[in-house]
């Protein structure tokens, strides 16, 4: 028996299709009625970035330079996973971790990941030390905010049956508070996960010599702009896959919780 597809679902598709037509029909126009020679068409930036799936811009293709941006990210966010939920949750649950850095985080989360850039360079260099402790700084808050959150919003009722049945403090702690956040920790994932790709390609724009941010900038410096837009679409759409992914893991994962997102 064939599975019907959903008409909502269709229906968003065919809108999201209308919509990226429209917006090539609206480019085009705008090309047409100035007259610029300037700005690419897209037919122009199309073809540019199919070609750069095939042909090396730089050291790589495309596809050769999307993959050394994602290990720059996967190097941070890692990190900043196991030490953001780790912090987040204890100062949720333990009086003394909260005491001891709550306050110093709370100082440091409202200073944006690319004020960290000066330092960052001065301590670690250039090279791609730097770019992991940006990449690091930009997921950890997300991580620790939400960790934090679904620790402290644990249900105080099942806390206080678990504790009339005799568990302990640290029971408590990974037996209810720890499931209990992880809806919240998938949603700091998210956010997490899209700052650390916009802080990467910040990243790579200052010093590089590989990397999508860097294909940008070597865009520039040749005054190629079908290039630059080329791989600002690559940057879209692995954007895009990356949220996709992520919020089908949450679905995998969190079927019990699953809204409908």
């Amino acid at each position: 028996m064939k599975k019907r597809i959903d008409p909502k679902r269709m229906e968003s598709i065919v809108l999201g299709i209308i919509s990226f037509l429209s917006l090539l029909i609206l480019w085009q126009t705008a090309i047409w009625i100035t007259g610029t020679t300037r700005f690419p068409s897209p037919t122009t930036v199309i073809v540019r970035f199919f070609r750069a799936l095939v042909e090396p811009i730089g050291p790589y293709t495309v596809i050769g330079h999307v993959a050394w941006s994602f290990s720059r990210v996967f190097v941070g966010y890692s990190l900043a996973a196991l030490l953001g939920i780790t912090l987040g949750l204890t100062m949720g649950w333990f009086p003394y971790v909260r005491a001891a850095f709550k306050p110093l985080f709370d100082l440091l989360r409202p200073i944006a990941p690319l004020a960290w850039i000066p330092l960052a360079i001065l301590w670690m260099g250039i090279e791609e030390k730097s770019k992991y402790f940006l990449i690091f700084v930009a997921s950890f808050v997300p991580f620790t905010l939400n960790a934090y959150a679904g620790s402290i919003k644990a249900d105080r009722q099942l806390i206080g049956a678990a504790k009339m049945l005799g568990a302990k403090n640290n029971q408590l702690f990974f037996k209810i508070v720890v499931p209990s956040s992880v809806p919240q920790i998938f949603s700091g994932a998210q956010v997490a996960l899209s700052n650390a790709w916009m802080t990467m390609l910040a990243a790579e724009m200052i010093r590089s010599s590989y990397g999508i941010g860097w294909v940008i900038i070597a865009g520039q410096q040749v005054n190629d702009m079908a290039q630059m837009i080329a791989s600002m679409i690559a940057i879209g759409i692995v954007g895009f896959l990356l949220a996709t992914g992520m919020r089908l893991l949450e679905r995998r994962f969190l079927v019990w919780n699953n809204q409908g997102i």
